[in-house]
């Protein structure tokens, strides 16, 4: 039973991707002639659009609010750590 209602889920929701992206295009035909029509108004030859829209591309995963404090306070960590080490070293080189 749940099978059968993931595949339904999956239809529709093919369907529906598939119908907004039928208005992107067309949105996107419409703004091409919508702009070439005022260029022209002005004076301007029509602009040539590639045919294909723009592939998007996979931006890298934006940190939380949360992952970015606990990120900022390991490499603060990792100083103070790093530091102490640095200390410790100075004083054993004096010290022989």
């Amino acid at each position: 039973m749940e099978a059968a209602m993931n595949w339904l889920r999956q239809l529709f929701k093919s369907a529906y991707v598939s119908t907004l992206e039928a208005d992107v295009e067309r949105l996107r035909q419409e703004n091409r002639a919508m702009l070439n029509s005022l260029l022209g108004t002005a004076g301007i030859g029509p602009v040539d659009f590639p045919k294909e829209a723009p592939k998007p591309v996979n931006a890298p995963r934006r940190m939380s609010m949360f992952q970015r404090q606990r990120m900022t306070e390991r490499e603060s960590e990792q100083r103070i750590l790093e530091r102490s080490k640095n200390v410790r070293r100075e004083e054993q080189k004096s010290a022989s």
